[in-house]
């Protein structure tokens, strides 16, 4: 199985994070107004309950005019709906708008679950069943690969814009029985050192590399604080030791999720240290899809290149009814 780039990463900072006190205890933020994070994004924030997990949040900014946005972040060791605050504050109050943040992470619930893609695409499925609206769809990395879920059995979802998405390399060469196997396997020895495994993930050094390899310049300051912010809450750990063992991709996302996609669909990319984009030239050619880079970007182009985005998204959606 093809290993995370997380994982391979955190074997090479190992030494030098855990000689900085990865594991010493670290205070818990207060909570406030019965979250114990503080807010991601200027908007409400609102929750849904899914059966068997609980608290899934999503932010809201139901003003302006036009079919709702819903934006997604990405899954990482400190991921949360602050990954999409470009694309919040660009278009809150013009059209209505809504992010979700994934179960276990941000300020939705963290509790000791195995967390599953089936999982994922089911907090976003409940929340298009909230809005009982044709949508359209913004996902960030991997969070592509749970929208493309939802969008295959939810007409609702009118569009998928997705930003420099998982799932366009490679297949992994082995079927999709024996990678989910090898994800359990990781996934339980993962669990055996998790505090200290996540610990090292979630110091100032690790957040500040791995951020790094998703821009281009400098990491804004206040993305590595939001970053050490939700990683330092209680429960961090569970969602991301999951995504690091690899039980949150598809084997072969391109063949099982995109390439059936009868939703219109925009790809924005550029260069991506955490994902590869083989098969991008397959998907250009379906009919209802587009595929447009964004020069000079790394994983994150929205926080680099925002007006370069805004225009590929709103030229993107004038094309659909």
């Amino acid at each position: 199985m093809k290993k995370s780039p997380w994982l391979l990463g955190l074997l090479t900072l190992g030494a030098l994070t855990l000689a900085l006190g990865a594991c010493a205890p670290v205070p818990q933020t207060s909570t406030e107004g019965g979250f114990p994070l503080r807010p991601a994004l200027d908007g409400e924030r609102r929750t849904l309950q899914l059966p068997d997990f609980g608290r899934v949040v999503y932010y809201a900014d139901p003003r302006g005019q036009g079919r709702p946005l819903v934006l997604t972040h990405s899954v990482n060791a400190a991921a949360s709906a602050y990954e999409v605050r470009p694309l919040w504050n660009v278009y809150a109050g013009t059209r209505p708008v809504y992010a979700l943040e994934w179960p276990g992470f941000g300020s939705s619930g963290r509790p000791d679950v195995r967390y599953t893609p089936a999982l994922m695409a089911q907090a976003l499925s409940a929340l298009v069943e909230q809005l009982n609206t044709p949508v359209d769809v913004v996902a960030l990395s991997l969070g592509s690969e749970f929208a493309a879920r939802v969008a295959l059995e939810d007409p609702r979802v009118r569009s998928l814009s997705l930003i420099s998405p998982s799932g366009f390399g490679s297949p992994r060469g082995a079927s999709q029985q024996a990678g989910q196997q090898d994800s359990e396997t990781l996934y339980r020895r993962l669990r055996n050192v998790g505090d200290v495994l996540y610990g090292a993930l979630r110091t100032r050094p690790s957040l500040q590399y791995f951020l790094s390899r998703s821009f281009r310049g400098p990491v804004p300051g206040d993305v590595v604080d939001y970053a050490a912010d939700t990683s330092r809450q209680p429960g961090a750990k569970y969602a991301p030791l999951a995504f690091i063992s690899g039980g949150l991709f598809h084997p072969d996302a391109y063949e099982a999720l995109y390439r059936p996609l009868n939703t219109p669909a925009l790809v924005l990319y550029d260069q991506d240290a955490f994902v590869s984009f083989d098969r991008l030239p397959l998907f250009a050619q379906k009919a209802n899809a587009t595929v447009q880079r964004i020069a000079g970007t790394d994983g994150l182009p929205h926080f680099e290149k925002l007006a370069d985005v805004k225009a590929a998204l709103d030229a993107f959606w004038l094309k659909i009814p």
